[in-house]
């Protein structure tokens, strides 16, 4: 295996051990290093803030200690059989380290966080043609009563430098329920307003942009509590700010995050404050819920609004699309599109989205739909099932790695497809989402003529191509959506248009039929 040492570990410094570094592969946890790692959190008990045993909370339960700004931080050592599962085999010339504990009675957690760092090291190289290596350590933030939380910190190297990452996970021992950190909270509504309440902690803060902190599931992947029971949010080296500012984390007091939580959000903070020696689960469940975790998770949003229904007889609903992008004056677009209560789908490419990927989750959170549009905008058609796939597989894995969601849509470039297209995008679980109005936006950039060919094509069911990278589209979108509203159309995402949509399959308009005349290529011409 190649050298797997520690990357520069960007977190605040502190004493107590944050993660446990991984044995060689197929190792459980030395007893040599429980014990020294015990002796290091004791050490820095005896100096740290927190409520632990003393005049005040004597006849009390025994509380952790920590910094404030840290998830509390549970010994291994307290959770006897406690052993490390590792893999160490390298991904093509991309080096990998990976740990995660297995906790006795908690096998559904095992499994589960071996699935979850697996895709971490498929989305990073996938993601990432400069990547170089990948590690993942972990620690518990929480064992005690019947809940069990394993922090994950990802040390990433690729041609950019390095970076840290941080993933929280809640495990439920009596459901065998793997939570995400966002199911701390109570529903989407909680999420936004946590979001808020993190803008405003984090206002005067050097280096952080505001426009990076959405309510989404890749923002909020790691939150927990600190021993006094504040809810603690932890961002990624570079995600809200610049990578050399490392770590950013943002404090909510107790008092203000108590009415967001979910039941099982105050079970969490109830275990993380308190110190359970020598935890055991008491009754493991057998097998995790076979209907899985995505289900009204806070921070994935939902494909389709279930109260409206673009079916109707007298339903005036349209898609409008925007593809290549995100652009540098998406933003502006996305107002418009909010000052009317407008959805849209965004077909994204590469490049845009390693460029703006602050856009990317804010168009995700404004209930916007993107869809993958490949990387290097080829014709398809024109590559084999290799290139095809690596070109929709990379886009992927940067999306789900900027918002935490799976995308279902694909369009190819040009609207060129044929029978290998379709394979690849069936196996990828991707619709192919071509147009029934092509506005030309790409060689005619002027906004009063885009305005007038959408206006004119619209028609109930037409799904409208245009380009968010031209600033003359851009200019276009605030007259266009009063003119739709005046005639009384509802813009929505092309997965609202269609209902379920056959992975594969091509779909121009609603009802999902090509018009007889419509001809494969042409139109989507932009850079």
């Amino acid at each position: 295996m190649k050298d797997a040492s520690p990357l520069t570990n960007e977190s605040t410094g502190s004493a107590v051990p944050a993660v446990r570094r991984a044995s060689p592969p197929g190792a459980t946890a030395p007893p040599r290093l429980l014990a020294a790692v015990a002796a290091v959190v004791l050490a820095v008990s005896a100096c740290s803030s927190g409520g632990g045993p003393g005049p005040d909370n004597e006849d009390g339960p025994e509380r952790p200690t920590g910094p404030a700004d840290e998830l509390t931080a549970v010994d291994p050592a307290e959770v006897p059989g406690v052993e490390e599962r590792t893999d160490g085999e390298d991904d093509g010339d991309v080096a990998v380290d990976v740990a995660y504990p297995a906790v006795p009675g908690a096998d559904p957690l095992t499994e589960r966080l071996g699935e979850i760092t697996a895709a971490e090291v498929s989305d990073f190289t996938g993601a990432n043609p400069g990547a170089k290596r990948i590690s993942v350590d972990w620690g518990l933030s929480a064992a005690a009563e019947d809940v069990v939380a394993v922090r994950l910190v990802q040390r990433e190297e690729d041609s950019e430098g390095e970076r840290t990452g941080y993933a929280t996970y809640w495990y439920d021992t009596g459901s065998g329920h793997t939570a995400y950190a966002t199911e701390l909270i109570a529903d989407q509504a909680g999420l936004a307003d946590l979001n808020g309440l993190v803008r405003e902690r984090l206002a005067d803060t050097e280096g952080v942009d505001p426009d990076a902190l959405q309510p989404v599931l890749r923002v909020y992947d790691s939150m927990g509590f600190n021993p006094d029971g504040d809810l603690v949010v932890e961002f990624d080296a570079g995600q809200v700010a610049p990578v050399k500012e490392g770590r950013v984390s943002a404090v909510v007091p107790r008092a203000d995050a108590e009415p967001l939580l979910s039941e099982f959000g105050v079970r969490a903070r109830d275990a993380a404050t308190v110190v359970e020696r020598g935890f055991a689960v008491a009754s493991p469940a057998a097998a995790a819920p076979k209907d899985g975790p995505a289900e009204g998770v806070p921070g994935l949003l939902p494909e389709r609004d279930p109260d409206l229904d673009c079916t109707a007889p007298d339903s005036k609903c349209l898609a409008l699309t925007f593809d290549d992008g995100p652009g540098e004056r998406t933003p502006e677009l996305l107002d418009a599109l909010a000052e009317h209560d407008a959805k849209a789908t965004f077909f994204v490419t590469g490049g845009p989205v390693r460029e703006h990927p602050e856009t990317v989750r804010r168009t995700y959170a404004e209930g916007h739909e993107l869809g993958n549009h490949t990387v290097e905008h080829p014709d398809l058609a024109r590559l084999g099932k290799g290139a095809i796939r690596e070109e929709l597989d990379t886009v992927d894995d940067l999306v789900r790695r900027e918002t935490g969601a799976d995308m279902s849509l694909m369009r190819p470039p040009y609207g060129s497809t044929d029978d290998q297209v379709e394979e690849v995008a069936a196996d990828l679980g991707h619709a192919q989402i071509i147009w029934s109005v092509d506005t030309n936006d790409w060689k005619d950039r002027k906004a009063g003529v885009v305005v007038d060919r959408v206006v004119d094509g619209a028609e109930p069911g037409a799904i409208i191509l245009m380009h968010d990278i031209h600033g003359s589209t851009v200019d276009a979108v605030p007259r266009m959506l009063e003119k739709l509203d005046e005639k009384g159309y509802t813009m929505v995402t092309v997965s609202q248009l269609l209902g379920d949509t056959e992975p594969g399959r091509a779909y121009y308009d609603a009802p999902p039929e090509r018009p007889e005349d419509a001809e494969d290529g042409g139109g989507d011409q932009g850079d």
